[in-house]
């Protein structure tokens, strides 16, 4: 699988494009947070709103920080929330409805109306119960994503399950008397893993914007953390006098969103992402 990924990377243009800009994208919010000459936490008061220049290449705050770094040290932030929060959904979601899918008739019915009816509320609501609840944090953010960010990874494992458990294969290894676990683990989510893959890519855009669009309002992370949903909010108060301080990471995060969803977009082509039945 994961070389017919890699060989379809290299031939598809969008998809090495995508992949390009993450490349470049996670160089940098591991780079510069560890490597660079300023800390996102660093407070100097004679620097304070300075422009774009070769020092500071970002610029800096009314607290006297720098914008380069802090950006950086926020997109990482949010990438771990991307990624960790899409691999816990995927897992959750592809064991979910691999289990639905075989077991068919009445366990279906009652595992796929559980689903429904957690995914009747808002996932945004989670995230910010949760938040209220535990505190603002990664942990409690990745936590609220994940309560029902795995359905739609369900479903559409469901939807390929059914499939293939009734293909020729699955007959067979079902006479050769392997047990259901065997089948599902070797046989079955092997042939659904391109739809789920590409569907958990999907996931860490959708988590990413998420988070920021949270942080934006005030409800996601709280200080000294900073993601790049809290830099777009701290600067939102200068923005008519120091623009360059909001576009800076707005910029940052709709590249990050655009190499992702080119990705997700190749791969979408090439494996497919059928909507799975409820």
């Amino acid at each position: 699988m994961a070389k017919a990924i890699w060989k379809y990377i290299r031939k598809d243009r969008q998809a090495a494009a995508g992949c390009v800009i993450l490349g470049a994208w996670i160089f940098l919010a591991v780079l510069v947070p560890f490597f660079g000459p300023y800390s996102y936490t660093d407070q100097n008061a004679a620097i304070q709103n300075q422009g774009i220049s070769i020092l500071h290449w970002f610029g800096t705050d009314k607290f006297g920080r720098d914008i380069f770094a802090r950006v950086w040290y926020g997109a990482g932030i949010s990438l771990v929330i991307g990624l960790a929060s899409a691999l816990i959904n995927g897992c959750i979601g592809a064991a979910y409805g691999a289990v639905s899918g075989y077991a068919g008739k009445r366990t279906d019915l009652i595992l796929m109306r559980a689903a429904d009816i957690i995914a009747s509320v808002p996932s945004m609501l989670y995230v910010i119960l949760i938040t209220l609840v535990l505190g603002a944090g990664v942990v409690s953010m990745i936590l609220g994503l994940c309560i029902s960010g795995w359905i739609e990874t369900a479903r559409i494992a469901r939807g390929e399950i059914l499939h293939l458990k009734e293909s020729d294969f699955a007959l067979a290894a079902r006479l050769g008397g392997a047990s259901p676990f065997r089948i599902l683990i070797r046989h079955l989510l092997p042939n659904a893993s391109g739809p789920i893959l590409v569907n958990v890519v999907f996931l860490i855009p959708q988590a990413v914007f998420t988070e920021a669009f949270l942080s934006f309002l005030g409800v996601g992370l709280a200080a000294p953390a900073a993601s790049l949903g809290t830099i777009i909010r701290e600067a939102r108060t200068q923005m008519l006098l120091y623009p360059s301080q909001m576009i800076c990471p707005l910029v940052v995060l709709c590249v990050m969103l655009l190499g992702l969803n080119m990705l997700g977009s190749a791969l979408e082509r090439r494996f497919g992402r059928p909507e799975g039945g409820g």
